[in-house]
């Protein structure tokens, strides 16, 4: 289900060019002057401790006790451009893109997303939540006897430095919030690798499969796996162990 809309192949084409002479000339401006952030997503310049959390390039993601981990994998360009975690049967997915320097994309993408799931069908209720405004959607799907029913989806965004960062939550956690309490956290916490590198605006930041952890705990490169997040929030309680499996793969179209 397309619900963010990426520009046509001419579209971007046409825009490339000015899209980077802007973020080259947004990267020569200095920063002193930007208010830092109090709460996450955190920019990766903003966490001095990333222990932790899991490598997947673009985002360092926490782990959490029984979370599932999917890497999502364009088949068009072999890239993994999203991360699904799944936690007691609710799924929380996860995508960066880049974005301008001067001004957030989360109120114009809000309208996009509502807009679409409504000419589907659907419907999306712009609502205040923990991370700022965010959508209420009840996405169409066909029944197994092929009458069309309605899925539960939190929409959320959070507008950073140069990126932007995206979570879908569904399942339980997407109606009641003591279940989403868990998949919040994790959305909190994440860390986004955005790097210096000029983008076109919406330009999906790509990650990469994490070291494998060996029977010791111990990752390919040598680091500790697991542990508590770092990051100014702060876990629910019952406090939180390294993933309990490793990370699993997936295509999508």
């Amino acid at each position: 289900m397309g619900l963010f809309r990426r520009a046509t192949a001419d579209e971007r084409r046409e825009d490339r060019e000015s899209a980077l002479a802007r973020e080259e000339e947004g990267l020569a401006q200095d920063g002193d002057g930007d208010q830092p952030r109090t709460s996450g997503p955190f920019d990766a310049a903003e966490i001095e401790d990333a222990s932790g959390r899991l490598d997947l390039g673009g985002l360092l993601v926490p782990g959490v006790p029984g979370m599932r981990l999917r890497l999502e994998q364009d088949r068009r360009t072999g890239k993994f451009t999203g991360v699904a975690c799944t936690v007691e049967g609710s799924v929380l997915q996860v995508q960066a893109f880049a974005a301008p320097r001067t001004q957030g994309i989360w109120d114009e993408i809000r309208e996009e997303i509502a807009s679409s799931v409504q000419q589907q069908g659907g419907a999306a209720d712009d609502v205040p939540g923990p991370f700022g405004r965010e959508l209420l959607a009840r996405l169409p799907v066909a029944g197994a006897d092929g009458r069309t029913g309605f899925r539960p989806a939190r929409f959320l965004g959070v507008d950073g430095p140069r990126w932007f960062l995206r979570g879908v939550i569904t399942g339980r956690a997407a109606v009641e919030p003591e279940a989403a309490t868990t998949l919040e956290f994790v959305f909190a916490n994440t860390v986004v690798v955005r790097g210096e590198a000029a983008r076109p605006p919406r330009d999906v930041l790509e990650l990469t499969p994490p070291a494998q952890p060996d029977a010791n705990g111990a990752s390919e490169d040598g680091a500790e796996a697991g542990g508590q997040a770092a990051g100014h929030a702060q876990p629910p309680a019952g406090g939180f162990n390294p993933l309990e499996r490793g990370p699993e793969i997936t295509e999508i179209r």
